[in-house]
């Protein structure tokens, strides 16, 4: 059971062994489910104007605040979220990204998906079990909104008595995001246009929610760009000297790859998307939009001083400055800069750094869930950058994705078959002769919004093939995130994935499972998951305007199995009620 600890005891024989460990799983029961208690949370979402990089602009807030409160928990607690949309001229949906939603599908949060979105004015209430401790985010499914500020945390502990398989003093949550100046409403209009307006690279980057822009530029007003303003002073991690810091890090980013460090200090990783890792060492952390990790930092430096946290934008060539944190030792100011530099952080483009941390994440000793030695059902996913009747487009194999309007939830509760296409998506893309190293001979692709239908418990074996983009020369990494479940991560590689050789080669020993992963650069991933959780579940790469643009799936599974749906999640397309 995930984050259940048992002591370890000398082994007599037989039956007595038998009924020692069923006497300690019994007794532990009382305290893992007995104590869960339910967690209210009531927000109200609108915009404001904040300037989290100095410059100023209308944000998305929950309850005044980006990011967002972050929601703390227990296992198996029952969280209750009450949310008002105070947007005005907006819809909304809000995400619980990692929650698995066992029991709750229409909770899940995704507008298109599992519910109608929130429209203005109106209340809704989120209610869902977090049954797994771990470091998990929230944050907006409607549009492009994650970006306009609406995301937080969330982290759920162990139940009172239960201990995590390894010690430190302090917790902190650190989010780390990427920061546009335009609004979200600019760039869905440039990336729906012809010609194509490409959202460009981001201004800042944000570490839990602060950042630095350069408010010298030309023609900026103080105005509307101000360094002293307190919204934009650095955000300072303090620590006590001598004392171990658990740091959930987690990224919410738009477009970019990050990585992350803190000068003087290395980082043991310890958990991935709330999954216990078999602890190594980094001193830069590679992190992709939709990814949590834990990592344990000793502060065992000279306390005299403070010291740089940095973050910068990796797998794109960019012109976004470096974020900035402080790591603050006490008594020392937290406004105290470092009197070094900042670290500079590793070349945007040096891959092998980037994809061994990715095969060293291993799950735990202790800690295994063994995969299933094989798979019924083997769909393979060629990511490409695609045209449909001139716009530009991501794709599939060669399938742009679109919502309906009629959430699949309810549709296929209510046996709406009008309300998506029913042709099935293809299972693969020509692999023999595809050339994924250049700009695909025939760029035009197809749009629907149809999915994949999976035989419920069933195994499925996802791979994410990358190839090159419409531009010669450039392959972009995708951060893949599936809603509904954990998968078992079961290897990665360079270049075209090779169905008879490349599964021999699969980790079905300690696999770690994850809910984000990343296809690198000209590259694979490969994904076991079993197909046990009744609802329909979004799988799609993270970031915004990719999504946006067509780079997702959706798979149905056991929807017989799924109770009757609340009324709350009524009310579009053909769902409508009647006058």
């Amino acid at each position: 059971m995930a984050g259940l600890s048992v002591c370890r005891m000398s082994r007599p024989a037989g039956l007595v062994v038998g009924a020692l460990w069923l006497f300690v799983l019994v007794a532990s029961a009382p305290l893992l489910f007995a104590e869960a208690r339910v967690r209210r949370y009531k927000w109200e979402v609108k915009y404001e104007y904040k300037s989290p990089d100095c410059y100023k602009k209308l944000v998305i807030t929950i309850n005044g605040k980006t990011p967002g409160p972050t929601i703390l928990a227990q296992q198996n607690d029952t969280v209750v979220v009450e949310v008002k949309n105070g947007l005005l001229t907006e819809n909304l949906a809000i995400h619980w990204h990692g929650i698995r939603q066992i029991g709750t599908p229409w909770f899940d949060g995704m507008e298109g998906v599992t519910q109608c979105p929130i429209l203005p004015g109106d209340t809704f209430i989120y209610k869902f079990v977090v049954d797994r401790p771990g470091t998990y985010l929230y944050h907006a499914h409607y549009g492009m909104q994650r970006e306009a500020g609406l995301y937080g945390s969330i982290r759920v502990s162990l139940p009172d008595g239960f201990s995590e398989p390894f010690s430190y003093d302090y917790d902190r949550s650190i989010i780390l995001n990427d920061w546009y100046h335009k609004s979200t409403f600019e760039q869905v209009t440039g990336l729906s246009s012809i010609p194509f307006g490409w959202v460009g690279e981001p201004q800042s980057l944000l570490i839990q929610g602060k950042g630095r822009f350069n408010c010298s530029s030309p023609g900026m007003e103080a105005s509307t760009c101000n360094v002293t303003n307190p919204e934009c002073s650095p955000y300072a991690i303090t620590v006590i000297p001598g004392k171990t810091y658990r740091l959930r890090i987690g990224s919410l980013t738009t477009l970019s790859a990050l990585s992350f460090e803190i000068e003087g200090h290395n980082m043991t990783v310890v958990e991935a998307d709330g999954r216990y890792v078999e602890p190594f060492v980094v001193q830069n952390l590679f992190i992709y939009s939709g990814e949590t990790y834990s990592v344990l930092i000793k502060a065992d430096q000279d306390p005299k001083r403070n010291y740089w946290a940095s973050t910068k934008v990796v797998s794109r060539n960019n012109t976004t400055p470096n974020g900035l944190a402080i790591l603050n030792y006490y008594p020392n100011h937290p406004r105290r800069s470092p009197s070094t530099s900042p670290p500079p952080g590793p070349a945007w483009d040096d891959v092998p750094p980037r994809l061994a941390q990715s095969r060293a994440i291993k799950a735990r000793q202790g800690h295994i869930s063994p995969p299933p030695r094989a798979s019924d059902r083997i769909i393979v996913m060629l990511n490409t950058q695609n045209l449909i009747n001139g716009y530009t487009h991501w794709s599939v194999n060669n399938v742009s994705f679109h919502l309906p309007s009629t959430p699949y939830l309810i549709a296929l509760k209510q046996n709406l078959t009008d309300a998506f296409d029913q042709t099935p998506p293809p299972n693969g893309y020509d692999f023999l002769n595809y050339d994924i190293y250049n700009p695909p001979k025939n760029s035009n692709a197809t749009a629907s919004n149809a999915i994949y239908r999976l035989q419920f418990n069933s195994t499925v074996d996802i791979v994410l093939q990358n190839a090159n983009s419409m531009t010669k020369n450039n392959s972009e990494t995708h951060p893949w995130h599936l809603h509904g479940h954990d998968f078992w991560v079961m290897g990665y590689g360079e270049g075209k994935f090779d169905m008879y050789k490349d599964p021999l080669k699969y980790n079905l020993v300690n696999p770690i499972m994850k809910n984000t992963v990343p296809v690198h650069h000209y590259g694979w991933t490969a994904l076991r998951f079993r197909a046990d959780n009744p609802g329909v579940w979004a799988f799609h790469c993270h970031i915004e305007s990719h999504f946006y643009m067509g780079m997702g799936v959706v798979f149905e599974e056991g929807i017989e199995r799924v109770g009757e749906l609340p009324e709350s999640i009524m009310g579009c397309g053909e769902s409508k009620r009647p006058p």
